[in-house]
């Protein structure tokens, strides 16, 4: 009976999780993907401490491909030069003491991988505070329409097939 019931609760938060991500924007795709590795890091440290090996690896693993394929992936190293470049080596960096906490059980690793992403996850949070929010129009843009200028820290849009 548990299995069956724990199996609907995690249906239906796929189902959330999803449908946030479909009607998200790009700046709020981000923000889930520093959440995401936070939890998945904050997991790895509880798995840690209660000696729980394979669990700990999963989530880590999990923090590692979110920071990998999600945050570093989404980079525009052409458009977004020198801050972009910087990112790259941070995530590569995290991506790395992640890894080393999972071979070496270091929770200090852990908690410093939580900090990067956290301050990173704030400061990603504080621009999109100081953006003004953009109404949604069907109308075809008018000849005075006047393009908003290019975040070149904007994630690039990505096509990702479902396995």
């Amino acid at each position: 009976m548990f299995g069956s019931v724990k199996y609907g609760v995690n249906a239906y938060a796929k189902v959330g999780v999803e449908t946030g991500v479909a009607s998200a924007s790009p700046h709020k795709l981000i923000a889930m993907l520093f959440e995401g590795a936070l939890v998945a890091i904050t997991n790895a440290k509880q798995h840690m401490a209660n000696g729980h090996i394979a669990e700990k690896g999963q989530s880590i693993s999990k923090a590692i491909l979110i920071v990998e394929s999600g945050l570093r992936a989404s980079l525009n190293k052409e458009a977004g030069g020198e801050i972009a470049t910087n990112l790259d080596a941070l995530y590569e960096y995290i991506s790395g003491r992640l890894l080393q906490a999972n071979l070496h059980n270091q929770v200090e690793l852990l908690e410093e991988s939580y900090r990067l992403l956290l301050d990173l996850k704030t400061a990603w949070e504080a621009i999109a505070e100081k953006q003004p929010s953009a109404e949604v129009s069907s109308e075809k843009p008018s000849a005075d329409f006047q393009q908003t200028a290019y975040d070149p820290l904007m994630p690039r849009t990505t096509r990702f097939a479902r396995a």
